[in-house]
């Protein structure tokens, strides 16, 4: 196991619960990871309708009046789901599941290991690192 308190398991937790807390861990990784779509999602929504109204505005400046009309009236400024723009989908998403997932996987950790985070990846750099050979060192040398 790793030497610094923070990334060591308490005495009295077992080896189902480290890799409990391990899943839960990779399952947040997972969300947070999802949340970087979802906010790219956004940027590119966003970007395309801007885009978009630059296109139709070009059309009318050739000439083409009713086809910028049709589209304008039919898409730019539209929801890209029923009743939200990307920033409405985003807001929810970060206020309700994402907000509850990090406060429950929190509060596993603090019910379970007393809020220490990665103990599985912990143990499991211990385990599979080389002892004494350069690259494998357990942590950072001082001062970096």
């Amino acid at each position: 196991m790793a030497t610094d308190e923070e990334h060591t398991r308490p005495e009295s937790v077992d080896d189902l619960t480290v890799e409990a807390l391990g899943n839960i861990s990779e399952a947040l990784e997972a969300v947070e990871i999802a949340r970087g779509h979802l906010y790219a999602f956004h940027r590119l929504s966003g970007t395309a309708d801007l885009t978009l109204g630059e296109g139709v505005a070009r059309l009318r400046c050739a000439g083409h009046d009713e086809l910028a009309d049709r589209i304008e009236t039919e898409l730019v400024g539209r929801n890209v789901l029923q009743g939200r723009w990307t920033f409405q989908v985003v807001e929810e998403y970060d206020d309700g599941y994402y907000a509850d997932f990090k406060r429950l996987e929190r509060a596993a950790r603090g019910e379970l290991v007393a809020g220490r985070r990665h103990l599985y990846e912990a143990e499991m750099k211990e385990d599979r690192r080389t002892h004494g050979r350069p690259g494998h060192e357990r942590e950072p040398a001082a001062g970096t």
